[in-house]
């Protein structure tokens, strides 16, 4: 990507004559290691009858510096900074964190004020988050809360256990009630269970593991599982998908019952439909155990919505939801 070149309509280039020098402002962002620089940002680095930078500690000095450039370090006010570019010269910014907002404020009421002929004000980045690149972020306040926070530095895998699940039903909440705000918020919060399971396993004495690890092993995961994208097979439709991940997690997981992997304790209907899955996938003829009670019509209920290609969980909220909603109407309170 190019710069953001800003030309002052009463400057002597808006009016046709030599623009007296070149300011330049270099940012970068601190997700990318220091020294990975765009092929621009060197050229004006390299150009530049001057580099400046506020901060003596910033931490691309070092490779600039190991790269033969010569970096002030200066705070320039905005009039200085002018002066700096008098004929015709070139005088590159090495922004800090907080983007320079100062000297950038200041030169905007320079060449509002139209007393002095502004220099060619260029704003180049000269590096970019790659997509994800805020998880680094995250990672980052995780360790600082474990590390500081009272309450989070006491917090155990068990001791959470039971906001994971809470934040997986509100997640599920925001999905079925359409709200792409609320959606957004609820997956950052199930996303902040597992940075911080992760965080917490990194100080386990016996068996530690990081986010890494946990990254890397979903990676792994989804590549091995994934043959019609990452290696020779095909699958056109997606059942042809589902038969690649069914066989490959059996053969990871080395099970002996298609059974073995459902969880217990997950609430009923969920648990009958995924039992009924498994077994129709598998293409067992298993009978549903006849016997009296709600529970056995439940389970069949639960096998028949599966088979139909409904959750019933699923629809067993959205039933409940209607009767809360004629519940509240009948207490004259809005749904």
């Amino acid at each position: 990507m190019g710069y953001v070149r800003i030309v002052n309509e009463t400057s002597p280039e808006a009016r046709g004559g030599a623009a007296p020098g070149r300011i330049v402002l270099l940012t970068t962002s601190h997700r990318v290691a220091p020294g990975l620089l765009s092929w621009p940002a060197w050229q004006a680095l390299r150009t530049a009858d001057a580099v400046l930078c506020a901060d003596g500690a910033h931490p691309q000095l070092p490779y600039l510096r190991e790269a033969g450039i010569t970096v002030a370090e200066a705070s320039p006010t905005a009039q200085e900074l002018v002066d700096a570019c008098a004929g015709g010269r070139t005088v590159v910014v090495v922004a800090t964190g907080e983007g320079e907002p100062a000297l950038t404020d200041g030169l905007a009421r320079l060449a509002s004020s139209g007393r002095i002929a502004m220099p060619e004000l260029e704003l180049l980045p000269a590096s970019y988050d790659l997509p994800g690149a805020r998880l680094l972020d995250l990672v980052q306040v995780m360790d600082r809360i474990r590390a500081e926070c009272p309450w989070s530095s006491r917090q155990t895998h068990e001791g959470l256990a039971k906001y994971g699940i809470e934040e997986a039903y509100e997640l599920v909440e925001a999905i079925e009630a359409g709200d792409r705000a609320e959606l957004r918020e609820e997956l950052g919060d199930v996303l902040l269970q597992v940075v911080f399971h992760s965080r917490i396993a990194e100080e386990d004495p016996d068996a530690p593991f990081s986010v890494d690890d946990v990254a890397g092993g979903i990676v792994a995961k989804l590549v091995h599982r994934h043959p019609h994208v990452f290696g020779d097979e095909q699958a056109e439709t997606p059942e042809d998908v589902k038969e690649h991940w069914l066989r490959t997690k059996a053969e990871e997981k080395r099970r002996e019952s298609v059974t073995d992997g459902v969880p217990l304790g997950q609430p009923g209907l969920a648990l009958a439909a995924k039992l009924a899955s498994r077994t129709r996938t598998a293409g067992l003829d298993v009978p549903l155990p006849q016997g009296d009670g709600i529970g056995y019509e439940l389970l069949a209920l639960a096998a028949r919505a599966e088979a139909a290609g409904t959750d019933p969980e699923a629809a067993l909220r959205a039933a409940a939801r209607a009767y809360r909603d004629a519940i509240r109407a009948a207490e004259g309170l809005p749904a």
